[in-house]
C-alpha cells in the first residue's frame, strides 16, 4: 500500500535503510588492531579469553559494561518533521 507520492514497498525500504546503517554504524565501533593487555580506562588486566575472542579490544567487561549503558544520541530522521516539511 503506497501512502500519498511514495511507491508500493517505500516503508519497508526505509526500514531496511535504517536497520542497514545502524550494521554499519556498529561495525564501525568494533575494535580493530592490536589489543590491550590492560584496560585503557581502569588499568585492570583484560583477560586472554576475552583479548582472543574480541580482537583489538581495549576495555575491561566492567568498563565497556559501563560504556554500552551510555545513552547514544545517534540517529538519522528519515521522515523529518511537519516544520521541516513546511519551509
Amino acid at each position: 500500500m503506497a501512502n500519498g507520492w511514495a511507491p508500493d514497498g517505500a516503508v519497508q525500504d526505509q526500514i531496511d535503510d535504517t536497520v542497514t546503517d545502524e550494521v554499519r554504524r556498529a561495525r564501525a565501533r568494533m575494535p580493530t588492531g592490536e589489543g590491550e593487555a590492560h584496560c585503557v580506562e581502569c588499568g585492570d588486566d583484560i583477560p586472554e579469553r576475552r583479548r582472543l575472542a574480541m580482537p583489538g579490544v581495549r576495555t575491561c567487561v566492567t568498563c565497556q559494561s559501563a560504556r554500552d549503558r551510555r545513552p547514544a544520541n545517534i540517529g538519522f530522521n528519515r521522515r523529518g518533521s511537519k516544520d521541516s516539511q513546511l519551509r
